[in-house]
């Protein structure tokens, strides 16, 4: 029943006016982000952005609910990551859903006008759908959002992690890894994971690692700290421990961890020395 070829049709030749009629009537004083830009290519960015969408949501009027989901997820999906929207607090960009969805009713008020014969109850009807399907549109857009905000988070913590636990490459295929700052258990388990990859990506065969810029640390870290020079061992990889605080080796005595078959140093100037 809302599929229609004539409305169809007269949304898709109004659909450059809409684009300018939304913009135009943005207020750019209670607004922010991508909405309150006044940089000419972010506003003609922004303008072709929201003509695609007019493009993709006409297509309400011609096909099946499934097909017109299906095409127009990219369109979503590109919005949810786009730089400028990205920046924009979500609010916003909903206000402005909301805003083209008004439109929407207007331009079918029009429409019906020129249209007498039409019954006020497909009217009716056409609103009903719009209101439906623009929830839904707007449903998406924001899942679409959260999935690319956590995918976003979890490459930065990935590169956190990386960076608080670097192997840096010695001479004689030597390497150090420094270990600062309050270390947790899931710390430590990214610890034992990324010093394995790199101590094997890059061929290190002593590996000396330096606790001296670690404060404290759990029953549970101390024991991971202990499986990651076994590990170390099982690759082919000889270790050097220093830097260890009374506090630590008081931990590992608790825990009953022998370090007897590990090499231990006071410091790592006195560590590296002994393998020049």
């Amino acid at each position: 029943m809302h599929r229609n070829q004539e409305l169809y049709n007269f949304l898709r030749e109004n659909s450059r006016n809409l684009t300018e009629e939304w913009h135009q009537n943005i207020d750019k004083e209670n607004t922010a982000g991508v909405y309150a830009s006044s940089d000419p290519d972010v506003v003609s960015a922004l303008k072709e952005q929201n003509h695609e969408f007019h493009l993709h949501f006409i297509e309400l009027f011609k096909k099946a609910e499934g097909e017109f989901f299906q095409d127009f997820k990219p369109w979503i999906e590109k919005i949810a990551s786009d730089g400028e929207h990205v920046k924009t607090p979500i609010q916003f960009v909903i206000k402005e859903f909301k805003n083209v969805r008004n439109q929407y009713f207007d331009y079918i008020r029009r429409f019906a006008k020129l249209h007498p014969e039409i019954a006020r109850e497909e009217v009716d009807f056409w609103y009903d759908i719009i209101l439906k399907e623009m929830d839904e549109v707007i449903l998406r857009f924001i899942e679409a959002t959260y999935k690319y905000s956590q995918g976003v988070l979890k490459a930065q913590q990935e590169t956190i992690n990386e960076l608080s636990a670097p192997v840096i490459s010695l001479t004689n295929r030597q390497g150090l890894l420094p270990l600062i700052g309050d270390i947790d258990t899931s710390r430590a388990k990214m610890i034992l994971e990324n010093t394995l990859h790199q101590c094997t990506q890059r061929g290190i065969q002593h590996l000396f690692v330096d606790l001296s810029g670690v404060a404290m640390i759990d029953t549970m870290v101390a024991h991971q700290i202990f499986q990651l020079l076994n590990a170390l061992k099982l690759i082919g990889v000889n270790a050097t421990l220093s830097g260890m605080r009374p506090e630590i080796a008081q931990t590992a005595v608790q825990l009953g961890i022998s370090f007897k078959e590990i090499d231990i140093k006071t410091n790592l100037a006195q560590a590296i020395d002994q393998r020049k």
